[in-house]
């Protein structure tokens, strides 16, 4: 019988025993089994993988000492193998073997020494399951939150998107004139709601990142048409704060990197909008410029504005998500979020210099190929 408490409605756990002495294997199988777990056997390294390949178990019980390949490999491979599971590892080593601190930092969960105490072998068994039934669980909770998010945002689009075209239509004048207070009352109604449908976007963009269901087109991007393009779109934003915002390029320097030309423009957008939002008077600057990072040739985007700054304590958190900065127009925070996201999935890297008071600049490298 089971004694493990996570075993109640769940399916038996399987754990496999990896050892090239069949006395030693078939030893432990009878212990395990007599609990009530199921128990595969591997003579090899090379054997374990396969079957850890072919159905990950909930518990891998590996020998150290193994000819071909040993127990610290076999380890190293299993971590390094991002498409499986967790599961936990528990080494077993011989007494004389001291180096049971090289098989827990090659990425195994516990050792214990032989000759193996059965008492302690069950104990340290029941104390790994239960850390990958409470991993499994965490992970489960996960999924399933990802999911109502995602399913959420969806449910939420429709009728944001229904009521925007409904609140045009009755702006255009579709259902009859209106007096200038309810053509007011209309232009506000269609801001919020704007700003409410591009929140939820944001909302199911980022879960899309988080859940790795985010699908990237890369082709080659003129980054330098493209900060035009963002630069020439955001303008009236600018004029209306009575901002300068301009654009510092070479245009003779070759700005093609690679990329999905819509989740760069999101990052393009992102950086100039907040800059021009959180600037009340002065300007904003875009620059591009090709550098060498020292690993491959890059190119640096930088908007720059001369905003009030940000305080060291909000930019510890800066770019986490649901983490909104203290400054009165700050939004859910997500969009930097999202922005560092889109650039790390671009194999590059953003960041900020700030002096409060004085203006931010956010700066991000691309790799151009």
């Amino acid at each position: 019988m089971n004694h493990s408490p996570f075993n109640r409605s769940r399916t038996v756990d399987r754990i496999l025993v990896v050892d090239d002495t069949p006395d030693n294997c078939l030893l432990i199988q009878a212990i395990l089994q007599d609990e009530g777990y199921q128990v595969e056997l591997a003579d090899s390294g090379k054997e374990a993988l396969r079957l850890i390949e072919q159905s990950p178990p909930d518990l891998v019980l590996l020998d150290v000492m193994m000819p071909g390949m040993d127990g610290y490999e076999v380890t190293r491979r299993i971590r390094a193998n991002i498409s499986l599971p967790f599961m936990p590892i528990l080494l077993t080593t011989a007494y004389d073997q001291p180096s049971v601190a090289q098989g827990l930092d090659t990425g195994a969960d516990d050792f214990i020494r032989k000759p193996v105490h059965f008492d302690e072998l069950l104990a340290r068994v029941r104390a790994l399951l239960r850390l990958k039934h409470s991993v499994d669980e965490r992970d489960q909770i996960a999924r399933q939150r990802e999911d109502f998010v995602s399913r959420l945002t969806h449910d939420l689009r429709t009728p944001l998107v229904a009521a925007d075209r409904m609140l045009n239509l009755m702006s255009q004048g579709a259902l009859g004139d209106l007096s200038s207070d309810v053509q007011d009352a209309i232009s506000t109604m269609i801001r919020s709601n704007a700003n409410l449908l591009t929140m939820v976007n944001t909302l199911l963009e980022v879960y899309r990142y988080e859940a790795g269901r985010k699908t990237l087109v890369f082709s080659p991007v003129d980054l330098g048409e493209l900060a035009q393009e963002v630069v020439k779109e955001l303008s009236p934003l600018a004029i209306d704060k009575h901002l300068t915002l301009k654009l510092e390029l070479n245009e003779n320097d070759n700005f093609n990197a690679k990329g999905d030309r819509l989740e760069l423009y999101r990052v393009m957008t992102n950086l100039v909008g907040n800059a021009i939002k959180f600037t009340d008077e002065g300007s904003v600057s875009v620059r591009l410029t090709k550098v060498d990072t020292g690993l491959v040739p890059a190119i640096k985007l930088e908007v720059q504005d001369t905003g009030p700054g940000i305080s060291e304590s909000d930019r510890e958190n800066l770019f986490e998500s649901f983490v909104p900065g203290k400054h009165k127009r700050s939004g859910s925070g997500l969009g930097l979020h999202l922005t560092r996201r889109i650039v790390e999935a671009h194999n590059g890297r953003i960041n900020v210099s700030t002096e409060f008071g004085k203006g931010s600049t956010f700066t991000v490298y691309l790799p151009t190929h």
